[in-house]
């Protein structure tokens, strides 16, 4: 009994000091008052003086509440026209705040997915720990704790999550009036563009890392990426040469395969072998994607059990799964940000599929959502704003990345452009960042960032 009254006051205690702490708390206080907060939290962090979580509450349909942007409006298309007016009810949208200083820039990291990692007492991302700045951290909608109750797949487009990052910006900047870097990785990275886009004056400056830009459900500029440009051609042969161990010895793997998926609990809209038959197509794209070293692959002499292991750790079925954690991004994927194709050419005759042609759609989608119909209004919008345009953006890729081949490198590069800059790590993956570019490229586009800042 003592000791449970001990640590009730303890925790009593402990309570008071975290409420008076935040009460006493300029940036609390302030962040408490915005209208659209709903709820503030203190989180602990070892690398800025305070870190808060923001529940932001959101319109589902921006559009019904007069936020959305009438050129933005023209491309936004609905399963249910009667869905551009209506009023789809709210929901919390997770927003980090983590303060260095109210003097200080401010980066905004436009997540593409959930923001969990956030959370980590030690989270700082890169251009915020290079420039000693602010960091926001904006959940997507439709992914993690920033996911609507009633999950109306019809509001979960690029236009409604601009609207989102527009109206954090415009929460945070009398907080925050120095310059602000908006930044993302890989979707976010894809968020970043769109979002300079259609709001260009948000930002001062923009830093897409990995950040692909596809014209089509299935872009069609990956497949000869993979099979003929990527690395040297003895590479791309070793890993060819594994993918036919795989499928030549298909009645040796698949059992394995089956087992691995019944005791994961893994469940799929079509048939086994043809999951299996796509993880070996998935192999190539995996493995250039991450950088991993062709030097890894299993020796022939290895066991079965090696290369089954191997091919496993490559890709998780789970990718192809009903319990993909993914399911929002394939919606995405449909409607507008587009995805890659698969060359089967070489494996046909041994595989049971026989047409991976809108894969997607048929594997990576159920009900209602597997007829969605692919809209490129987003990719000529983003192209047209690049080429009649100069913003101070800066692109990062990974040059043996396939997501950089559908990215805007291959044309954007080798423009006259003053301030779009795009710098591509020859060697460099899908884990490309600043940091990782050798000197002197990487002080270079450290110096260009601090130019801008300083101006």
């Amino acid at each position: 009994m003592y000791k449970a009254s001990r640590y009730l006051i303890l925790l009593t205690a402990s309570a008071l000091i975290s409420v008076s702490a935040l009460a006493q708390s300029k940036l609390a206080n302030t962040l408490k008052a915005i209208e659209s907060v709903s709820s503030l939290q203190k989180l602990e962090t070892s690398v800025f003086p305070e870190k808060y979580l923001l529940k932001v509450t959101r319109p589902v349909n921006p559009e019904a509440a007069g936020e959305m942007a009438p050129d933005m409006q023209t491309y936004v298309k609905y399963a249910d026209p009667a869905a551009r007016k209506a009023d789809a009810g709210t929901f919390e949208q997770r927003v980090f705040v983590c303060h260095r200083g109210y003097d200080k820039p401010t980066v905004i990291v436009t997540e593409g997915y959930w923001a969990d990692y956030a959370m980590s007492p030690t989270y700082q991302e890169e251009l915020s720990r290079l420039f000693d700045t602010n960091l926001i951290v904006v959940e997507y909608r439709y992914f993690g704790e920033s996911t609507p109750e009633a999950c109306d797949w019809q509001y979960l487009t690029v236009a409604n999550s601009l609207c989102d990052l527009h109206h954090v910006v415009e929460m945070l900047k009398p907080v925050y009036p120095g310059k602000w870097i908006s930044t993302g990785i890989s979707k976010g990275g894809q968020t970043t563009m769109f979002y300079r886009s259609y709001y260009p004056d948000d930002v001062d400056i923009s830093v897409p890392y990995v950040a692909p830009l596809n014209k089509a459900l299935e872009d069609g500029r990956h497949e000869p990426f993979l099979s003929k440009q990527v690395g040297t051609a003895a590479e791309r042969k070793q890993i060819e040469d594994f993918m036919m161990e795989l499928e030549k010895n298909k009645s040796v793997y698949l059992p394995m395969f089956q087992k691995f998926c019944n005791d994961k609990g893994y469940v799929f809209r079509v048939p086994l072998e043809e999951i299996y038959d796509l993880c070996v197509l998935e192999v190539r794209y995996a493995m250039w994607q991450w950088g991993t070293s062709v030097s890894t692959l299993p020796k022939a002499d290895a066991t079965a059990e090696q290369k089954f292991r191997y091919f496993i750790g490559i890709n998780d079925p789970d990718y192809f799964a009903l319990q993909t954690p993914y399911y929002s991004f394939n919606v995405m994927a449909a409607k507008e940000l587009g995805y890659y194709g698969y060359d089967m050419k070489a494996f046909r005759k041994y595989m049971s599929v026989k047409d991976t042609k809108n894969y997607l759609l048929r594997v990576m989608l159920g009900g209602d959502e597997q007829n969605l119909k692919f809209d490129d209004t987003l990719y000529r919008h983003v192209v047209d704003f690049l080429k009649k345009n100069d913003p101070k953006m800066m692109y990062i890729y990974g040059g043996i990345d396939p997501w950089g081949c559908s990215g805007v490198a291959p044309w954007l590069k080798t423009s006259k452009k003053q301030n779009l800059k795009v710098y591509v790590k020859e060697s460099g993956s899908h884990s490309t960042r600043i940091n990782t570019f050798e000197e002197p490229r990487r002080s270079e586009i450290i110096s260009t960032l601090k130019t801008w800042l300083a101006e």
